[in-house]
């Protein structure tokens, strides 16, 4: 049967489009609302003292005084021999960061504090945007060579991402998801990356 003219397509087109986003607004709107609430729960846990302290100093070492430590660790656990890691994981942070600004820019979502006022920020911020979480992307993509290399690593490096993931959160900077993102947006360009670099060295 010939394809319909592309007159009759093009409103078609747009009429299925249209009442597919009318069905999924509701639950768009549902999963930002759990989003912020999650965002409330978590920043709970930073109300203490003590709990600030952590959120704001795990928050400031994602800022990029982790990194010479992470460099540190490597040199001592494996000698000057693993250079390659901190040179992969150099590589994969500034692909990363190439991406970055033009997702953020793009989408334009608010911070948590931004939208809720009732929220504190525990530190300042150098924009406006959430989405998604510049410090969990880069973490997960400056630890993806170490894992792949060194297995062992893994539970470590899961612990650091979970840690850094509840900073963000508790700041009331991030939402989940845009932790979530960013974690995946560091692995999806970390492994290829590391991938064809370790094919080579």
């Amino acid at each position: 049967m010939p394809n319909p003219p592309a007159t009759l397509r093009g409103p078609f087109l747009q009429m299925v489009i249209e009442r597919s986003v009318v069905r999924l607004t509701p639950w768009i709107e549902k999963f930002f609302a759990a989003d912020l609430e999650a965002v409330r729960i978590v920043s709970r846990s930073a109300r203490s003292t003590v709990g600030r302290t952590l959120a704001v100093t795990i928050s400031r070492l994602g800022d990029g005084w982790l990194y010479p430590i992470l460099v540190a660790i490597i040199f001592f656990c494996w000698g000057f021999a693993e250079f390659r890691l901190v040179l992969f994981g150099g590589l994969n942070a500034a692909l990363l960061h190439c991406l970055y600004p033009i997702i953020k820019r793009r989408l334009a979502r608010l911070r948590p504090f931004k939208l809720d006022r009732r929220l504190p920020s525990l530190l300042k911020t150098r924009d406006e945007h959430s989405f998604p979480s510049g410090h969990a992307m880069t973490l997960s993509g400056v630890l993806t060579p170490i894992v792949m290399v060194h297995p062992s690593t893994a539970i470590s490096a899961t612990i650091m991402t979970c840690c850094m993931a509840w900073a963000r959160v508790a700041s009331a900077h991030h939402f989940p998801s845009d932790i979530f993102v960013g974690a995946l947006l560091g692995v999806a360009v970390g492994y290829p990356v590391s991938v064809s670099c370790l094919a080579y060295w």
